[in-house]
């Protein structure tokens, strides 16, 4: 079996996750979507992992309880790290609203190579985006325990990058996240993002 260094060789890369975390409509798809396509036109192999593609997937099985949460995280780490030990840069988009919940998926796919992007976007400002109705729901107590309304968030103490997406547009946003990773990633010599 080939070592995590032999395929980063092989793929021309170092494997990174890349951990979005904020409020719904903070802009943790947006940015992570707009990523892909940057590490994409640079040559780089990654993977983006959100909850259209884990929730209908390999969490179908999940609910939105405090030990069904905390099993979504556990999973959705435990994927990153295979990716990740494969040296494909994986984008992970989730709300993942506790510090504990955030420490288990640093700590599974390995401090070294986790880097915890939070989208501090204020909570107004995620409302005013919600083009699905979800906060308005919650607000009404249709939707219970939702994060930012009726369930906690917990600010991260010391994330690696923080982006306010109100004053950020998105191509900010993925100039300041690949100024953070790409001496991170690259095993190519010459890569400077500018």
């Amino acid at each position: 079996m080939e070592s995590r260094e032999e395929k980063e060789k092989l793929l021309r890369q170092r494997g990174l996750t890349i951990w979005f975390t904020g409020l719904s409509g903070s802009g943790k798809s947006t940015v992570a979507i707009a990523l892909e396509r940057e590490l994409s036109s640079r040559g780089f192999l990654s993977r983006i992992l959100d909850g259209d593609n884990i929730r209908t997937g390999i969490n179908s099985d999940l609910g939105f309880s405090e030990q069904d949460r905390r099993e979504n995280i556990r999973r959705i780490a435990e994927v990153c790290k295979l990716f990740t030990d494969t040296g494909i840069i994986t984008v992970a988009a989730f709300i993942s609203p506790s510090e504990q919940l955030r420490n288990m998926a640093r700590e599974i796919v390995g401090a070294e190579r986790f880097l915890e992007v939070y989208l501090s976007t204020p909570l107004e400002e995620c409302e005013r985006r919600d083009v699905k109705g979800l906060y308005a729901k919650a607000r009404a107590g249709k939707i219970p325990e939702f994060t930012g309304i009726s369930a906690p968030f917990d600010v991260p103490q010391a994330p690696d990058l923080e982006l306010d997406t109100t004053g950020l547009g998105v191509d900010r946003c993925v100039r300041k996240v690949m100024e953070c990773i790409v001496p991170k990633i690259s095993l190519r010599g010459s890569d400077e993002y500018k």
